[in-house]
């Protein structure tokens, strides 16, 4: 299918929305909904997508949609899901529906990951997507165990004694692999193709399936409204961000830049790591982070 037929697809995720100007969130969650003809169950925990798709009473959903915690979207999608199962069994459903949930890293990386853990490793047949912008948006800008090294935060902010977040981004993408699962990519939204290609592995999968995709916040990663796409693609062509997937335990690298970009021209635009330009050594420490990870993913993946 060319991109034109995705787009062309009737929207199970309606215009009118009130994310913020820029917002990658809804570029995600029309690729992933448009990656699957069949009927879909949404389920959404709380944060930037849930209060801005469903301000009563109106709801930019088309598909059926349950609203969650923070914490049990995946606990509550896992019960719908086995619901569906049971009731196939006894004949009193035909169609085959498809299961999916979203949650911010904050619902997912922190407070969901519990539940979440608990659905994957039960089996059940749902593709839980995680919409990373590296922090609790929904709010204030809080710290996340997402948020990057360096990164100045509202709950963490960049002053005379500490620059910023100490500690690197939690390898969640590697968790979620870690329970042995059929599928687990990560996905930006700077390659719109690969991102719902992955989506539709995700779907077409038997039991649980993982999609960690990056979408930038323009209002805390302080960046213009415009800039989200482009960012994103700077995030994997530096390495910050790479794009893989993991099929059965098979790592696969999916972009592997010829002309690696350093790590500080991803962050030069983004005022979040304005103190730390200049900073040699800690710019050093980031982008020897950032090498030393790209090098464990590429003999992950048996790519020298």
């Amino acid at each position: 299918m060319n991109f034109k037929e995705y787009i062309d697809k009737p929207e199970k995720f309606t215009p009118g929305h009130r994310t913020c100007s820029g917002c990658g969130i809804p570029t995600v969650v029309r690729a992933v909904l448009a990656a699957t003809d069949n009927p879909i169950v949404v389920s959404n925990a709380t944060g930037c997508l849930e209060v801005s798709t469903t301000m009563n009473p109106f709801t930019n959903w088309n598909v059926s949609y349950i609203h969650n915690a923070f914490e049990n979207a995946a606990a509550t999608l896992s019960g719908v899901e086995a619901a569906y199962r049971s009731l196939k069994k006894q004949g009193k459903i035909k169609q085959d529906i498809k299961f999916v949930a979203f949650g911010g890293d904050g619902g997912t990386y922190d407070i969901g990951l519990q539940s979440l853990s608990g659905t994957l490793e039960r089996g059940h047949d749902i593709v839980y997507v995680c919409y990373d912008n590296e922090g609790y948006m929904n709010t204030g800008g809080q710290r996340s165990s997402a948020s990057p090294f360096g990164s100045s935060t509202t709950t963490d902010p960049a002053g005379k004694v500490r620059s910023g977040k100490q500690e690197f981004k939690k390898s969640f993408t590697d968790i979620a692999a870690a329970h042995n699962i059929p599928y687990v990519a990560q996905a930006s939204i700077g390659n719109w193709i690969d991102m719902i290609k992955k989506a539709e592995k995700a779907f077409a999968v038997e039991g649980p399936a993982v999609l960690n995709i990056l979408s930038p916040c323009i209002l805390f990663w302080k960046i213009p409204t415009d800039s989200a796409v482009q960012l994103s693609k700077l995030a994997y062509e530096t390495n910050f961000w790479p794009l893989f997937e993991v099929e059965d335990g098979n790592y696969k690298l999916n972009h592997n830049p010829k002309n690696r970009k350093p790590i500080e021209e991803w962050m030069k635009p983004q005022g979040r790591f304005k103190h730390l330009l200049g900073d040699k050594k800690l710019i050093k420490k980031i982008q020897d982070h950032v090498d030393e990870s790209f090098e464990k993913l590429k003999a992950r993946c048996g790519v020298e």
